[in-house]
Order: C-alpha cells, then structure tokens, then sequence
C-alpha cells in the first residue's frame, strides 16, 4: 500500500492548490491528479450530474492504484463525498470539514464567512459541517455564506487579477463583508488563487481560510494510522497529471498555478 498513490481531483485547476499543499507535506508520496477541466464547471450542474462524475473520476483513480482518494472539489464533495466513501474500500477525504474546522480555529468572533459555487453554498454542506463543529465549543459559529458565480471561470482562464475580477469580487462578496467576519472560508479550491482580490474587497482583517493545509494534514494522519506511508529515501515520488480538457492548457496553467514539476500532462476522454 505505501508505494500507491495518492489519487486527486477537481472539476479543473482548482485542486491543485490542494495537491500543492500534499506535496510540500508529504513529498515522498506519489500523486495522481485529475483536472476534469473537459467537464468543466461543476458549480451549475444538478447534484446527481455532479455525482456521476465523481463516481467515474473515483473509479478511474482507484484503477490507477490508488491508496487514498481527495475529493478536491467543493462542489463533488459536498453532494457525493458520503456515495464515494460508501463506494470504495479506501479512505475517501473531502473537503469542506477540514475548512470548517481551520475557520473554527481561527476566527475570533465566531462570526465567519463562506464562499463557494451555487452548487456547493445550495448544498448545506458547510452549514451541516458548522453544526458539528459547534459541539465543541461553547459559542455556536454564525455562518454567512455566498455563492459566487463566475469566479472559477475566470481561474479557468488564468485571469485572477483582472478589473473585470475584481468589479465581480465587489458585488459579490457584498454579504460577507456587510455581516461583518472576521475569518473567510474559501469554499472552492479555486478561490485561493483569487485571494489578493478577495483580501482588498473584504478587508486585510479578514482572517482567509483555505482547506488544502488541513487536508494535507488529514491525508498525513490517516497514512500515519493506517502505516501507508512511503519510506523516505527512495525513488522519486512520481506525480502524474491528467485532465479530461485540453493538455497545452492544463499544463500551462497548471505550471503557472503549482509549479514547474508539472511535465508529463496525460490526456483523457470520457467515452
């Protein structure tokens, strides 16, 4: 077990700020990333879509060896997280606790932010994730939460900075900013690339949140417990990458957002 894989996914590009954070935590580890950029955007789609996806995206990482698969997605693993874990042997590790619980950590008030896609904000997931959280402390956490359309657009097409971008980022984190939070969950793997833009619209007092550490985090641990982690000191952990849209663009926008290791993209289409 502890030479397979660790198997990734997003509906594009976003995961990889995920996988950039697995990476620096376990750089041992081998990796298989898949960007369904083909797909792409989940955030719209009927949950029943999305979870078809998911459960072909997982099917094909499991037959690529995988030892334990992370739901990069917001989207997929707020309305199929609980049909992934129900359907493979190995450990399935989404997304949104580990948020909720780094935004518990952090925030002051208790007053915090979520942002997400319509389909992940529609979903409840975040607010169903605050409730558990909220039994261990002794003040509940009041969320405020908001979809924003068209973020994961412009991430797509690596524009992050833009006028254009920030004009949307005015409008609509409105909601967030006018409830007063002191802390902002990111709720979609995409966002963190846009987070200069969100910190000048909501405040630099506003503490942002971003999942990929504390998945990381979370991978370690149940590695750790389950001894599946590789031994230091061998091989060079292997990190492939595919994606269901087009490779010239994945890899340059994937090089762009996690690093220069990306240099074998692989194509793949869903017949």
């Amino acid at each position: 077990m502890s030479d397979q894989p660790i198997g990734v996914f997003d509906s594009g590009l976003g995961g990889l700020t995920v996988l950039r954070a697995l990476v620096d935590l376990l750089p041992d580890e081998p990796v298989v990333y898949f960007g369904d950029t083909g797909r792409f955007p989940y955030g719209p789609k009927p949950r029943e879509e999305v979870t078809k996806y998911a459960l072909e995206i997982g099917d094909l990482l499991v037959d690529q060896g995988a030892k334990l698969l992370v739901v990069a997605c917001n989207s997929a693993a707020s309305v199929a997280l609980d049909t992934l874990e129900s359907r493979y042997s190995i450990p399935v590790i989404g997304v949104v606790a580990p948020g909720v619980r780094a935004a518990a950590r952090v925030t002051q008030s208790g007053r915090i932010g979520v942002i997400g896609t319509v389909g992940t904000i529609a979903s409840g997931a975040y607010q169903r994730a605050a409730n558990l959280v909220d039994l261990d402390r002794r003040e509940p956490l009041a969320l405020t939460c908001a979809a924003c359309p068209g973020f994961v657009e412009f991430v797509e097409a690596g524009d992050v900075d833009s006028d254009q971008v920030y004009v949307l980022a005015e409008r609509l984190l409105a909601p967030v900013r006018d409830a007063k939070v002191d802390t902002l969950v990111l709720g979609c793997t995409h966002y963190p690339l846009l987070a200069r833009t969100i910190a000048d619209v909501v405040g630099r007092d506003v503490v942002l949140v971003s999942s990929a550490d504390e998945t990381a985090f979370e991978v370690r641990a149940l590695l750790d417990g389950a001894s599946g982690r590789r031994s230091a000191g061998g091989a060079v952990a292997t990190r492939t990458f595919i994606t269901s849209g087009d490779i010239h663009t994945f890899r340059a926008l994937a090089t762009r957002f996690f690093g220069p290791e990306v240099e074998t993209v692989e194509a793949w289409s869903w017949s």
